[in-house]
Order: C-alpha cells, then sequence, then structure tokens
C-alpha cells in the first residue's frame, strides 16, 4: 500500500513506496496510530514535563501565574494545521477559545527533529533550526540540516517514553529543552534536502526489512514567503539552486522558496 496523505504536488518525493500503510499527514497518521495517538494532545504533553498550562476557561493566575506573565495558547489537539489559532497573551487576558489551552511561555531556540524510530528506539536525527524573525509566530525561515546532538539524548528519551512499540518516522518540535509538539510523521516540506538515502530507510524499516541508515542530511533553508499577490519566478533567474513553490494550503504563505543556503534563501525572498 502507497503513502497516504501526500500532496498532489509532492508526491514525486515519496519513491519507493512500501508495502505497509503509513501516514504522511497527521490526520493519516493519526487514523493509522491508534496506540500512539496521544501525542497530539499538546496539553497532556506540556503538562507531563512540569509546564504550567490548563484547557482554556481555567484561570492561569489560579497555577501560580501572575497577571502580566505571558502565556502562549494554541488548540489542544489540531490535525488540520498544528500552528493554526496560535497567539500569545498575557495571563490575565486568556480568552476563552473552546478546545484550546494556555501554556506558560517558553524562551529558546525553536528546533523541529524528524526520528527514524524502531519500537521506540531513535536510530537517525534530521535537525532543523527555525528563525527569530516571524510572522504571526511563525518562523520565516527553516536551517535544515544543522547540528543539535546536545538535543539528542532528549529526544531519544522523550520518543522512548511516548512511543514504546513505535515503527517508523516521528517529528519532535522543541523549545530549548521542551517538546512543544510532537507528530507521527516527518516534516514532509524539508524531504527535498534529506539525500536519496532517506526515504528508502524509511521504507525499508516500515517494512521490517534490512536498513542501512542515511548519512547526514545535505541541508539547506525553507524560507516562508508570507503575504498575498501574485509571483513572478523569473525574478530568481541567476541565482542558483535556488526553486520557488506556491502555497495554496497554508493560509498567509503565498510560496516557499528552498536554497542550499541561507544568503541564497536571503536573497531570493528580496528579489521576489
Amino acid at each position: 500500500m502507497p503513502f497516504r496523505g501526500v500532496l498532489p504536488e509532492r508526491k514525486h518525493l515519496f519513491r519507493p513506496e512500501p508495502f505497509t500503510e503509513v501516514g504522511v499527514s497527521d490526520a493519516e497518521a493519526w487514523r493509522l496510530n491508534p496506540k500512539h495517538r496521544h501525542v497530539y494532545d499538546k496539553l497532556a504533553m506540556a503538562r507531563s514535563q512540569g509546564l504550567r498550562a490548563g484547557p482554556c476557561g481555567v484561570d492561569p493566575t489560579a497555577l501560580g501565574l501572575k497577571p502580566r506573565d505571558r502565556v502562549f495558547v494554541r488548540p489542544i489537539v489540531n490535525l488540520a494545521g498544528m500552528s493554526l489559532g496560535a497567539q500569545a497573551a498575557n495571563a490575565a487576558e486568556v480568552p476563552h477559545t473552546p478546545g484550546s489551552f494556555w501554556c506558560e511561555f517558553l524562551d529558546g531556540e525553536q528546533t523541529s527533529t524528524d526520528c527514524l524510530v524502531r519500537d521506540g528506539a531513535v536510530l537517525w536525527f534530521a535537525h532543523t533550526r527555525a528563525a527569530d524573525e516571524r510572522d504571526r509566530s511563525r518562523p520565516v525561515w527553516w536551517e535544515i540540516g544543522v547540528d543539535l546532538p546536545h538535543l539528542e539524548p532528549l529526544i531519544a528519551r522523550f520518543v522512548a517514553s511516548r512511543l514504546p512499540g513505535y515503527t517508523g518516522l516521528c517529528n519532535v518540535e522543541m523549545i530549548g529543552a521542551h517538546v512543544i509538539e510532537m507528530h507521527l510523521r516527518g516534516s514532509n516540506a524539508f524531504f527535498d534536502f534529506y539525500g536519496e538515502a532517506f526515504l528508502p530507510a524509511w521504507v525499508a524499516l516500515v517494512d521490517g526489512l534490512d536498513v542501512a541508515m542515511p548519512p547526514p542530511i545535505p541541508g539547506g533553508v525553507n524560507w516562508s514567503v508570507f503575504g498575498d499577490g501574485a509571483l513572478d519566478e523569473s525574478k530568481l533567474a541567476g541565482i542558483p539552486g535556488v526553486s520557488v513553490t506556491a502555497d495554496v494550503h497554508t493560509d498567509g504563505r503565498v510560496a516557499i522558496i528552498r536554497a542550499p543556503s541561507l544568503h541564497l534563501a536571503r536573497l531570493a525572498a528580496e528579489h521576489l
């Protein structure tokens, strides 16, 4: 059976296909992994790490926060765009948004790590670091293929504790040393930079075959073009190794630039 939940414009990346049914979107991954779908509960994820958090409607000051302390408000479970509806607020002004929760505000570097996992044990890491530049709390760019060895023991322990028995690909998003989201799929937008050995290794893993782990990924940069209006790809002529793809799926983002370096990605964004 093929991968499930692949966007039509990304199908060229998902070769070879596994015999095992594998979810690529959060909705399909949730459906296909009933024993492990609890990881999509972000409120439970926060509280399991000792963070002060509660459903909207519970007063944050009743759990020890001061009225002017900053909190982050997000849906507890959101399979149709995990960051949709996220916002920052003062503890005394948390909106009573049904199905959402607040959590104490976290400072630190934001990272995203894809992990190839066998029976709950991480075999391979692909790290990505978010920009400090933001658009409505969303990173403008992600640097793919960074070295984050200090996080790997933390991620490995977290995966082992949350996903016993799980085999396949998962994603762990962090701010500093705290996990803020977990997914039973990878960061599909970054697969272009993972090298030719990644997909065959993933497929062999889920099909129970011998696996040769991929080498460290070549890396690159994903730059989000936020705003509206038409794209003129001719403006990128002469910038080596850069491509642009229109985005019709993400609110407020018109395109994604893929480039081999941050310098070239920024240059392309300025041209567009």
